[in-house]
């Protein structure tokens, strides 16, 4: 039994679906690394929208996700990116994801943490309202019992004259942070508006402002996720992190090199890419958690293909493709998006997707995800 898939050249090609998927299962927490995965949220399918209305969600599909993601070990990182934060999920959705989420995190005693930023600011604003932005999401998470996440912020890289802004914006929040939090830099290939965060355009010297800020209140900073798409950027940078203070890698084209480390250290994870592939890379770590270097890579380093593709440029499209891989693994019942941004990537381009995850035996009912794959083809007008 073979599936046709357009291969973007007008041309298609037979695929012959698997029909086991990858055996994980959920076992012991995980021990050599702390790993988080930035979760997806579900759309409300029913709901009356536009792509400009505010998020309609289907909560009870979201919380199931992100138990699925506590099931296998794996910590959420949540209303980050992934999330669609910026892209479809306003402030408002994002605050009651977290209060949401948290509750539900305490409930089963998940690892949670929720995404600090400034979107609820929609226009100009100046170095003040900024921080007081931040202030009031970072009181939000920690009334709601997360660790912080302060994501980069677009108002804050409009706002900014020069590294002294960031300098003192960081410091500010970082001295009235109740416990330490993680700091996240994206890098503008996730959002182009982030260009030239920390002051400069020049990644050095960005990277040097980046780690006075953490060198100045390293008390307050558990660690850092670095999403420039760079393995040795990403490298250099946790050598030169202070004693105590983690990075964790957000980068989802080299992510196998960094969590397995080297002589000098290693990266923990907080990774987009983990959402789609949770109980493949809960087990990878599993292996990694027994010493088995080898053993990880190789369950790993098959991933990275999918990732780079998810994640091919626009990189800020890479929701797109997360959130088709869960309607696929029956985390979901339909392929909407909020935002309207199912439309975001082409039909080729799922096509490779759906072949290069089942290949890694993504999905737990492969002959549901070949169906729901098939009904997709037949809306393009592709006939089996």
């Amino acid at each position: 039994m073979t599936i046709q898939l357009p291969t973007g050249n007008g041309e298609s090609k037979a695929y012959e679906p698997r029909t086991e998927p990858f055996a994980a299962t959920p076992g012991t927490p995980l021990t050599s690394r702390t790993v988080f995965s930035a979760a997806h949220v579900v759309a409300d399918p029913f709901a009356d929208v536009s792509p400009d209305s505010p998020a309609a969600v289907d909560w009870d599909a979201t919380l199931a996700f992100r138990r699925h993601l506590w099931s296998h070990g794996l910590g959420v990182a949540e209303a980050m990116d992934t999330a669609q934060r910026g892209m479809g999920l306003d402030w408002a959705g994002a605050a009651e994801l977290i209060r949401r989420s948290a509750a539900e995190a305490k409930s089963v005693g998940g690892l949670i943490a929720c995404g600090v930023g400034t979107d609820q600011l929609t226009g100009p604003a100046g170095l003040a309202e900024v921080r007081a932005a931040y202030e009031e999401q970072l009181a939000l998470v920690e009334e709601s019992g997360a660790q912080a996440i302060l994501m980069a912020s677009r108002a804050l890289a409009a706002a900014a004259k020069g590294p002294e802004d960031y300098l003192e914006v960081y410091g500010h929040l970082l001295r009235q942070a109740s416990e330490p939090v993680i700091l996240h830099w994206l890098g503008p290939m996730f959002d182009p508006a982030l260009e030239g965060y920390w002051g400069s355009s020049d990644l050095d010297a960005a990277t040097d402002i980046f780690l006075e800020v953490i060198a100045a209140h390293s008390d307050k900073v558990d660690g850092i996720k670095v999403s420039l798409l760079e393995a040795q950027r990403e490298i250099d940078i946790r050598r030169r992190l202070p004693q105590g203070v983690r990075c964790y890698t957000g980068d989802d084209f080299n992510y196998p090199e960094l969590i397995a480390g080297d002589d000098q250290g290693f990266s923990h994870a907080l990774l987009g890419i983990f959402d789609p592939l949770g109980p493949l890379a809960a087990q990878a770590v599993r292996v990694l958690d027994t010493g088995d270097a080898k053993g990880f890579r190789e369950l790993l380093d098959p991933t990275v293909e999918l990732s780079r593709h998810l994640f091919q440029a626009p990189t800020r499209f890479y929701k797109t493709g997360v959130v088709f891989l869960a309607w696929l693994a029956g985390h979901q019942s339909h392929f909407t998006m909020v935002g309207g941004l199912q439309s975001a990537r082409s039909l080729p381009h799922f096509a490779r997707a759906y072949e290069l995850a089942d290949g890694l035996g993504l999905f737990p009912d492969p002959k549901l995800a070949e169906e729901r794959m098939k009904n997709l083809l037949s809306l393009y007008g592709v006939n089996q």
